[in-house]
């Protein structure tokens, strides 16, 4: 059976070596969120902070740091959830083989949220200032809660089968909210602002729990991309393995997770304030931007709470495990969610979301004597139209029957395919002022931008360079030329100082330019970035910078570029501007304060030797 709790967790992972207690006094201004980060980079023990200045509550990091710890927090429900999973993706092939999916039957009880009179998380009451004061990065605009889950249920159709547990952020103090608000962040495509619209609509405040800790089983089930009609406490509990407990109070408006460590209840208001800025996932600062406020009516924790956090900034971080665990878990349900898809990938290191790989099949039209992309550009626009995926901005996507040993996960070997393959006057295909990532500042405006379709199919067209030579005279800025990976070229540009959706004549210029390369059949895609040596340094580098700081409709360019029947194409090279522009949200930085400091806990004798990068 799993935890009931997560005391229960930390117990055993104290036991068998996975946890360690830190009893030194730490700092949750900017330290605990330093410390975090450099732990899971030395793939350390999850850490409990015992002694966290300011506060009460001992603090959790890196409880999820590690694919050996997710694995061995749920080593008992597993099996159940592949088998259930499995037979989800494929029911045919669970009827054919009825003794292969025995082993999902006793995990289905699991998923019935059920009733209990005992709550645990209701057993004290604190102040919402009480709360840890977690600050992550240095221009942030107040304490954020790093690992919430938030509770709301659809004012239409109220109870647990409508309800939606997210994971959206949450500013518990700063800029203009007063002592009993905090701020809730909730990005488009999230299953609370249907909640939200409905409230609305019918002139109700929307009542909201967040609830942090409780049962590993339910975090996980807050970020996963669930199929429609499987809600996350159901998955929580078929992943926990034991049913979600909810408790009924007549103090509160909403069921509460019984065995969560801390529960704030109240009310959105009519009105937004700002919220932010604050250090994201894609590593660069989201910035301040008005968004809904959350009146806190009450503040609840059991005896004994943990608060568990993260830290955010440039991936890999530890809501990578989380990506990797639900691609593992989600990998079946691709071809049911998206038909003709066959596997997908979102790029951890570009962002996550601004870069989508996918391999799909390509039977449109198999009578012709040359395989293109027709079925693709369906599975692609599906992509773009639902879960998750739809928040990327571009969608590479390749047929699967030129390459079958081919795998969305291996990214250099899939840019290598479809640069190898791609066909410049027809491959490319743009969505302009469409709705994007909240978090991404590249576009026309917060939440507008622009996604393209890339999409190749048929046999090999070119060799790809790895040594680049033969360079004609390049524009004046542009310069340092060098290769980030087979037949992608990076250059150094001038700094880019124009506005917002302008188009750069220099990037023209370079276009032109390259028209008279002998080697840009060899290169044919260019990105021009500030740091060539960094951009180039390693292929993580170069998928960071190129997806993270580049608009598709804005920043791509192309040698011998015509629009034709609305259609743009080019000869190739492509070339992207993945420079820094001045509308662009800053990148993070550490604190070099913060950074000695932390040192010092790691030197030898220190509490944290051993523990940390």
């Amino acid at each position: 059976m799993g935890y009931r709790n997560l005391q229960e967790c930390v117990a055993d992972l104290e036991k068998t070596g996975q946890l360690r207690r830190i009893d030194a006094p730490v700092d949750p201004y900017l330290e605990l969120a330093h410390i975090q980060r450099r732990a899971f980079r030395a793939k350390s023990p999850a850490l409990l902070f015992t002694r966290v200045r300011g506060c009460a509550f001992p603090m959790l990091a890196n409880l999820f740091g590690t694919r050996e710890r997710l694995h061995y927090i749920f080593r008992d429900s597993l099996a159940g959830v592949e088998a259930v999973l499995a037979a989800r993706a494929d029911p045919a092939a669970a009827l054919k083989h009825p003794l292969r999916s025995l082993r999902a039957l006793p995990a289905l009880p699991r998923m019935l949220p059920r009733r209990t009179s005992r709550a645990p998380v209701l057993e004290n009451r604190c102040a919402l200032s009480a709360l840890p004061r977690l600050v992550g990065w240095p221009l942030d605009g107040g304490p954020f809660i790093t690992l919430p889950l938030v509770y709301s249920e659809d004012p239409a159709r109220p109870g647990l089968d409508a309800s939606n547990l997210g994971m959206y952020r949450v500013q518990l103090a700063g800029n203009d909210y007063a002592a009993d608000e905090v701020g809730l962040h909730y990005q488009i495509h999230r299953g609370i602002g249907a909640h939200h619209a409905a409230a609305l609509e019918r002139g109700q405040s929307l009542p909201v729990n967040i609830f942090v800790g409780g049962p590993p089983a339910f975090t996980v089930a807050a970020v996963m991309p669930l199929p429609e009609g499987l809600s996350e406490l159901r998955f929580a509990g078929l992943l926990g393995g034991r049913r979600a407990a909810m408790h009924y109070s007549r103090r509160l408006p909403l069921p509460v997770l019984a065995e969560a460590d801390f529960c704030i209840s109240g009310h959105i208001l009519p009105h937004l304030k700002p919220e932010g800025p604050f250090g994201d996932h894609v590593g660069y600062y989201s910035l301040r931007h008005d968004f809904p406020v959350l009146q806190v009516e009450a503040v609840h924790h059991r005896t004994g709470a943990i608060w568990p956090y993260t830290a955010v900034g440039r991936p890999p971080q530890e809501d990578t495990v989380f990506g990797d665990f639900i691609h593992e878990l989600t990998g079946a349900l691709v071809p049911q969610v998206f038909q003709g898809v066959r596997e997908v990938h979102a790029v951890d290191a570009a962002g996550v979301h601004p870069l989508l790989l996918a391999l799909g099949s390509e039977r449109y039209t198999p009578y012709e004597a040359q395989r293109r992309p027709r079925e693709l550009l369906t599975a692609a626009l599906h992509m773009l139209g639902t879960t998750q995926t739809a928040l990327a901005k571009y969608v590479l996507v390749a047929a699967h029957e030129d390459a079958p040993d081919l795998r969305a996960r291996d990214v250099v070997a899939f840019f290598r395919h479809l640069l190898e393959r791609t066909d410049f006057g027809r491959d490319l295909h743009f969505i302009t002022r469409s709705t994007t990532d909240t978090l991404d500042y590249t576009g026309f405006a917060l939440n507008e931008g622009s996604k393209l379709i890339w999409a190749s199919a048929g046999g090999k067209r070119r060799d790809l360079g790895l040594e680049v030579h033969d360079l004609p005279s390049l524009p004046e800025g542009f310069g340092d030329a060098r290769c980030a990976g087979p037949g992608i070229l990076v250059l150094r540009g001038p700094r880019h100082e124009l506005g917002r959706n302008e188009t750069d004549p220099r990037m023209d210029g370079l276009a032109a330019c390259l028209a008279r390369w002998p080697q840009r059949e060899a290169f044919p895609l260019v990105a021009v970035v500030d740091d060539a040596a960094f951009c180039a340094a390693d292929f993580d580098n170069f998928l960071w910078v190129a997806f993270s700081r580049s608009d598709p409709a804005a920043d791509i360019y192309g040698t011998g570029a015509v629009v034709r029947a609305r259609h743009w194409s080019c000869e190739g090279p492509l070339l992207l501007d993945a420079r820094v522009k001045p509308f662009h949200a800053p990148a993070l930085e550490e604190d070099p304060a913060v950074q000695r400091r932390v040192d010092a806990l790691a030197a030898p004798g220190g509490p944290l030797h051993g523990l940390i990068e």
